[in-house]
């Protein structure tokens, strides 16, 4: 690999003002501001709007669908029966 060619890779918290949550990982994002960890060492932090912590699918606050009734919806606008469910043998062409 050329040495010259790759980004730094390095310590960097990465915050989520919304949950009020923060986390150290490494990663090759930049950031001109610092913060003082827990360890007692200073490291860039990068502002994120949404996280694990704050995410509607891991926190469990996700908005569930009602799929039940939005087919019975369908069916009463549409009906139950479609082009697709002819029993009759349809696309069969009959020979006189």
């Amino acid at each position: 690999m050329q040495q010259d060619k790759q980004p730094d890779y390095h310590a960097v918290v990465f915050r989520d003002r919304a949950a009020g949550y923060a986390f150290l990982t490494r990663s090759t994002a930049t950031s001109d501001r610092t913060i003082d960890w827990d360890d007692g060492e200073t490291y860039p932090v990068v502002d994120v709007e949404i996280s694990s912590e704050s995410h509607p699918f891991y926190t469990g606050k996700a908005r569930t669908v009602d799929s039940e009734g939005r087919i019975a919806q369908f069916e009463r606008r549409y009906g139950t029966g479609g082009q697709g469910s002819d029993k009759t043998g349809s696309g069969e062409t009959g020979t006189a």
